[in-house]
């Protein structure tokens, strides 16, 4: 019988900044999304006072304010870094794992079914915060959306310690009876009231409920997710998940509205810049890339959006090129007069590196640009993002269009000059 662990790290974007700020624990603390625009990470205590998720910051200078709520603006560069430290340290634990999202993995704990469950996961939980200083919790089940479940009691729980064992049949009913259906991994607002209107308010009534009420509406996914509930295992680990994307994307709202395309053209290299990093990264190549530009939706009499996709003859990661074709597709869709709030790029269609077909009237020294794209990267790993880039990013570090980040911390991790000092 399989058994999954799911491991998550507790408000991870808060749990990041206090590792370096440790005078933090206890307080109410929120990070917010890019441009500062809302809460998007709470502390407990942040929580307590009353802080939803998504409140647009304007709304909430008051109760910071009078509360004496800290402030971050996100700080990706961090919390990536901090990601993988923590998912390092679980991929020594088990055989096999599924890096979920930047802050959750499922493991199988299938080997250890008979060796102690809470006890290991207890020792997972101290080796995560003794290297890393984040504080996980551990959810443990048959299947993976059991697990999931697991995870959501042991980290709102003080009885739990952190860590919940769902493997046995006789705990599991009891953890779906005090589990509100909407709570269930796979089933959103939409279905929730679908089936609350057919008398199945929790997860216990959704496990029992009759087969036909729940394919009507759910499908065969509704079917396997009643299984999973069930505790029989429909969705099986999938450790490739992350090891390659299918498609690379990078995308900003400006703070300032842009209207000249010198600009526009800057920020459109930029982000065509941080997605060839992620193609190398990951050794692909794109054959197509899309380039979007839109107005803002708020005001829908000039509401503008346009998007226009170019295939390579030879699919590339290659900074330089991708940018040179991207600039030209910008002069296509670019229209004046017009206020844009957000523009992004998309690749697609994405081949190993190893497996580009390359073209037969082709006289560039592609090995040439390859090596010349290495030494950047590497350049710019060691000394930090952007030291060195391209001229069409523009000359200055800080132009009007960039994202706010008022409230940002430091890059501890990843830049030399950033360093935390001891005194």
């Amino acid at each position: 019988m399989p058994v999954f662990a799911l491991v998550d790290c507790n408000n991870f974007y808060v749990s990041c900044e206090r590792v370096f700020k440790p005078e933090l624990e206890g307080k109410p603390v929120i990070v917010l999304s890019n441009n500062d625009g809302c809460a998007v990470a709470r502390s407990n205590e942040a929580k307590a006072l009353g802080i939803k998720m998504g409140v647009p910051f304007f709304k909430l200078r008051h109760i910071i304010n009078t509360m004496d709520v800290h402030v971050f603006s996100s700080n990706y560069a961090l919390y990536g870094d901090m990601s993988n430290r923590v998912m390092q340290i679980l991929d020594m634990f088990t055989p096999a794992m599924e890096i979920y999202s930047i802050d959750e993995a499922f493991l199988d704990f299938s080997d250890f079914a008979f060796t102690g469950l809470k006890s290991y996961a207890h020792h997972i939980r101290k080796k995560i915060k003794k290297d890393t200083g984040i504080p996980v919790s551990i959810g443990m089940a048959t299947s993976k959306t059991l697990a999931k479940l697991a995870n959501k009691i042991a980290k709102s729980s003080l009885k739990t310690g952190g860590v919940l064992d769902l493997t046995s049949m006789k705990f599991q009913d009891r953890a779906l009876e005090i589990t509100p259906v909407e709570d269930v991994w796979g089933i959103g607002g939409r279905y929730a009231a679908y089936l609350k209107l057919k008398g199945i308010k929790t997860a216990l009534d959704f496990k029992y409920a009759a087969t036909r009420v729940i394919r009507k509406k759910m499908g065969i996914n509704g079917i396997r997710l009643q299984r999973e509930l069930c505790g029989e295992s429909c969705y099986p680990l999938a450790e490739d998940i992350n090891t390659r994307r299918k498609s690379v994307s990078a995308s900003r709202s400006f703070k300032k509205p842009v209207t000249d395309l010198t600009a526009l053209s800057q920020a459109i290299s930029l982000y065509i810049s941080r997605g060839a990093v992620k193609l190398r990264e990951q050794n692909s190549c794109a054959e197509t890339m899309t380039v979007y530009v839109m107005t803002s939706r708020f005001k829908p009499e000039s509401f503008y959006y346009n998007s226009k996709t170019a295939v390579f003859p030879t699919a590339s990661n290659n900074t330089p090129e991708l940018i040179k074709q991207g600039k030209k597709i910008l002069k296509q869709i670019f229209k004046r007069n017009k206020q844009y709030t957000k523009a992004g790029i998309v690749f697609s269609n994405l081949v190993q590196e190893s497996h580009v077909q390359q073209d037969l009237f082709n006289t560039k020294d592609t090995a040439r640009t390859q090596r010349l794209m290495e030494t950047v990267d590497n350049i710019n790993s060691q000394m930090g993002r952007g030291c060195v880039r391209s001229a069409a990013l523009g000359s200055s570090n800080k132009q009007y269009w960039q994202t706010i980040s008022n409230y940002r911390s430091s890059a501890y991790t990843t830049r030399w000059d950033q360093l935390l000092t001891v005194c």
